[in-house]
């Protein structure tokens, strides 16, 4: 046996082996080390989040997560008998900012951008929208019905067309207003038949309106503007949210969290309420950096349409002749606003993109073809400054 393991040929099969465990490895390694050079600078964040994350993974993503937590945070309110909302965005956030926190450890979270390039009053004022919307959010959820909970949403599409016009100067063609209309009166009429509410949370829901209107407003403009990736974003603006989660508590929340039954089952399921609240808030930025603040709405209110639909044709559910009219009604809006938002993007084509001139005559006039990049450039920026919504 020693004999055999000692011949010429079989240390050669065993030196091969070790020589391509070895290649193995460093290619491993170089994969590791390229993704953490593209995580190390913002710009290579950004990039690889854009070519992981389009625009249909990140609303997909966003769509199916947000129908789980809306249930979930519902059960937790009542089945669990969990009274306590704001403790309950408290613990999402908590939950977020530790598996952050691991990513962080493992050098997984990409770079956040210089300080030069974001004021930072623009990240404060994001944390603290951040807590007033999920955390009154959750509090409506506790007095309203899910049909008022969505019905308070309609209020938000107008208020970010004005924010957006206000800050900004951003206008929304005639068109798209009427799309966002015909949502509006659909939503308005498919859940006209759930509107129980109670009147401290009337109030609580339209006091959400402006802070969830101007949280997503920030959130699709810093990522599209400033090269922030939804989880840098996250990071930093977290410890924010959650002091002022913590000041709201005393407020908005009823005493006795301590005297909660604790028990094994009940933890679970604000613990798993937590994951779905990290996956929430990751897929709702992923959304909004692929796509804007308005395109989100209108994803909530479609996603208000497909749950009255569901339970009506899968579950026989009977929401009445008129609330099954809105919500076809809702999604016909839905989709002349989605082809309206797709239609500038295709039938635009960049004349640095069409230019036919021969490639040695580009090679000569290699000092133009710069010029006219660095002008494509300042013109793709300008106009994605003055595009409507």
């Amino acid at each position: 046996m020693l004999n055999f393991l000692i011949r010429k040929d079989v240390r050669k099969i065993l030196k091969r082996k070790d020589s391509d465990a070895g290649e193995k490895g460093r290619a491993l390694e170089e994969l590791r080390a390229s993704l953490f050079n593209e995580f190390r600078s913002s710009e290579g964040a950004k990039r690889q989040q854009q070519r992981i994350c389009g625009p249909a993974i990140a609303l997909s993503f966003n769509f199916l997560v947000a129908v789980g937590i809306i249930f979930m945070n519902k059960m937790v309110l009542q089945t669990v008998n969990f009274r306590f909302p704001i403790f309950l965005t408290l613990i999402h956030y908590l939950v977020s900012w530790f598996f952050m926190a691991v990513l962080k450890t493992f050098s997984l979270l990409p770079a956040s951008p210089s300080s030069k390039s974001t004021q930072m009053s623009s990240l404060f004022t994001l944390g603290f929208v951040m807590s007033l919307s999920t955390g009154l959010a959750n509090v409506s959820l506790k007095y309203n019905s899910i049909g008022f909970y969505q019905m308070a949403k309609i209020a938000v599409s107008p208020s970010i067309v004005l924010a957006e016009f206000i800050l900004y100067r951003k206008r929304v063609s005639m068109a798209k207003a009427l799309a966002l209309a015909v949502v509006s009166i659909g939503v308005a009429v498919a859940t006209v038949t759930d509107l129980q509410f109670h009147v401290f949370g009337a109030c609580v829901a339209l006091a959400w309106i402006i802070p969830s209107a101007v949280n997503k407003i920030l959130w699709s403009r810093l990522q599209q503007q400033e090269n922030w990736t939804a989880l840098a974003l996250m990071w930093k603006t977290t410890p924010i949210t959650l002091i002022f989660l913590a000041a709201m508590l005393p407020c908005l929340d009823p005493p006795g969290v301590l005297s909660f039954n604790w028990n094994f089952q009940n933890t679970l399921v604000i613990f798993a309420s937590a994951i779905l609240g990290f996956l929430l808030q990751w897929s709702g930025a992923l959304a909004l950096g692929a796509t804007s603040a308005i395109s989100h709405v209108v994803l909530g209110q479609f996603k208000t349409c497909v749950l009255l639909l569901g339970n009506y044709y899968l579950f026989g559910a009977n929401p009445g002749t008129t609330s099954i009219c809105g919500a076809f009604t809702a999604i016909a809006g839905m989709s002349i606003y989605t082809y309206l938002n797709l239609k500038p993007q295709s039938s635009k084509v960049s004349p640095w993109q069409t230019s036919t001139l021969p490639k040695s005559k580009l090679g000569k006039e290699n000092g133009n073809s710069k010029l006219g990049k660095e002008n494509g450039n300042s013109i793709h920026d300008a106009h994605y400054g003055a595009e409507s919504v």
